[in-house]
């Protein structure tokens, strides 16, 4: 069993096999010129601000449904949610954790407070749509987003890497159907998480690949999860969040305590009086279309809402015919709008808040 280093005090990192303790952290951090930022540099300053007496830290949210927020998270609590991370995926002291996501936001935080909590080796590498292309070795541990993934599966060096991964977890996204399906053969575990930042990143994993494949939630043990009237899931996490968490999620339960997620609350559209989720439109379409698609509504005189359907490039002649053969009646789009490029967060999430205004853009005579 891990034995975890839980006084913030007394901890040290290994970053690249060399041990830092606060005080020589600090030293880095003050001996790196100020023109020469990297991420390096952003790891050193986020471990000085660990450090730093303060008992909490600010993280921004992804703004995938309206403004970033910045929030305000205790330390120890960061260090309840990487012990349950880590005591779940049986990760020992001296793993090799890759470090390849923003540290702007609470996925990346997260990382390195598991490399200080369980003493893991961190390996930090600029975030970038390839994280595995200067690696020669791949780490035991590594958190990445579905893009990211995507991305090194088309690499056959980095594919290759990629697979020897022992404990994988991917956040951040959706796992399209393409995408599981790449993954089902990978000879370690591959985990797919649920959370948020208010939740200090994940608190429920699913697993993606082998006998134990699934498509419902397993919550951490001291998770409690229930639904709300509306149906949108709620957690109680005492040692991560200080109150019970109602969230925006619609969800499904199980006898056995696990949970499926069916889309957010905010992305339900009402048309004619018929709700329907964005998330389960997109999920029906996907497969189906050889371009990339986003599902919005736009207001209507006549039902409300009405179903828009955002697509990059030029819109396929058989588009219509495709939406008609695949989606029940009140799901077909009854707007199809091309866009330039698809509005996403800076974290690689649908933005769903400026994919709505798009969708109110007035159709343009032929």
């Amino acid at each position: 069993m891990t034995n975890f280093h839980t006084n913030r005090h007394k901890q040290t990192i290994l970053i690249e096999n060399i041990p830092y303790n606060n005080w020589e952290i600090e030293m880095v951090r003050m001996n790196t010129p100020s023109d020469n930022q990297n991420f390096r540099q952003e790891l050193f300053s986020f471990l000085s601000e660990w450090f730093a007496p303060a008992n909490t830290l600010s993280v921004h949210t992804s703004g995938s449904t309206g403004t970033p927020k910045e929030l305000y998270v205790e330390k120890d609590r960061m260090m309840a949610s990487a012990c349950l991370t880590c005591s779940f995926l049986k990760l020992q002291e001296g793993d090799t954790a890759l470090l390849c996501m923003p540290l702007k936001y609470i996925a990346g935080k997260m990382v390195v407070v598991r490399a200080l909590t369980a003493g893991l080796n961190l390996l930090p590498v600029t975030p970038s749509g390839h994280p595995m292309k200067t690696l020669t070795k791949a780490p035991v541990f590594a958190a990445m987003t579905p893009m990211q993934v995507y991305n090194s599966l088309q690499v056959s060096k980095e594919a290759s890497l990629l697979r020897q991964i022992r404990h994988l977890i991917i956040g951040g996204g959706a796992i399209d159907t393409q995408l599981g399906k790449a993954l089902k053969d990978f000879p370690h575990a591959v985990w797919s998480t649920y959370g948020m930042t208010e939740t200090l990143s994940h608190i429920a994993l699913r697993r993606l690949n082998g006998p134990e494949a699934s498509e419902w939630y397993t919550p951490f043990k001291k998770i409690k999860i229930r639904r709300s009237k509306e149906n949108t899931l709620i957690i109680y996490a005492p040692d991560i969040c200080e109150k019970e968490l109602v969230t925006n999620d619609i969800a499904k339960m199980n006898d056995k305590g696990q949970f499926r997620i069916l889309g957010r609350k905010d992305n339900t559209i009402n048309t004619g009086g018929v709700k329907v989720q964005t998330e389960e439109v997109e999920a029906a379409l996907r497969g189906h279309l050889s371009v990339p698609f986003q599902i919005t509504s736009a207001p209507d005189k006549k039902f409300g809402e009405i179903i828009v359907l955002l697509v990059e490039g030029q819109i396929p002649k058989e588009m219509e015919q495709t939406c008609t053969h695949v989606l029940p009646p009140y799901w077909r789009p009854k707007r199809i709008i091309p866009v330039f490029r698809l509005p996403l967060t800076e974290t690689g999430k649908p933005d769903r808040a400026l994919a709505k205004l798009l969708a109110q853009t007035p159709p343009t005579e032929p």
